[in-house]
C-alpha cells in the first residue's frame, strides 16, 4: 500500500497557479480533476524530499524556494486517513515538461472555481489566499461529497 504521507503544491506565477488536469491513470481518485502538482512520500522522505522530488518528476521544475502553508487531513468513506502536507511556492527555475499523470496548465486564480476540482481544495486555497498562517485543516467525504470541514479543530462546515 502507498503511504498515505503526501505533499501538494500550488506553484504560483502572474497571479495564476500550475494546474494539473488528471485525465491519464486508470482508476486515479483525481480523475477529471485539476489539482497542484505533489504525490506520496517514499520510503525514508521527509516532506521537503517529497515536495521536491514530486514537482521535479511531474512538471520538470526546481522549487528555490517554498513555504510550508498546512497540513490537511482527508478522511473519505472506508478509506485510510491521508495526511497532506501544503506548500506553496512563486520561486522556481526550469522548463515545464510533459506530465505522464494528465496535462499541466497555468490557471488564473479567479478561473479556478470554474473547473472540476475537490469541494475542499477551495478552502484551503482560500486560506492561502486570505494569507491565513500555518494551519490544520481536516475535509471529510462521503462518496466524493465533502460532509465535514474543521479548521484548527473547530468546524467550519
Amino acid at each position: 500500500m502507498k503511504s498515505q504521507l503526501t505533499t501538494l503544491c500550488y506553484i504560483e506565477r502572474d497571479d495564476s497557479y500550475l494546474m494539473l488536469h488528471r485525465i491519464s491513470k486508470k482508476n486515479d481518485i483525481n480523475h477529471d480533476k485539476w489539482i497542484g502538482v505533489g504525490g506520496h512520500f517514499e520510503p525514508g522522505e521527509s516532506p521537503e524530499d517529497c515536495l521536491l522530488r514530486e514537482v521535479k518528476e511531474e512538471t520538470g521544475l526546481v522549487l528555490r524556494s517554498f513555504s510550508f502553508r498546512g497540513i490537511v487531513t482527508f478522511l473519505s468513506d472506508d478509506d485510510p486517513a491521508e495526511y497532506m502536507c501544503l506548500y506553496t511556492s512563486d520561486d522556481f527555475s526550469g522548463e515545464l515538461i510533459e506530465c505522464d499523470e494528465g496535462k499541466l496548465e497555468w490557471i488564473k486564480k479567479s478561473d479556478f472555481k470554474k473547473l472540476e476540482h475537490w469541494e475542499g481544495d477551495l478552502i484551503f486555497l482560500d486560506l492561502i489566499e486570505k494569507g491565513e498562517p500555518f494551519f490544520s485543516l481536516k475535509l471529510v467525504y462521503k462518496k466524493g461529497s465533502l460532509q465535514q470541514a474543521f479548521l484548527n479543530g473547530k468546524k467550519i462546515r
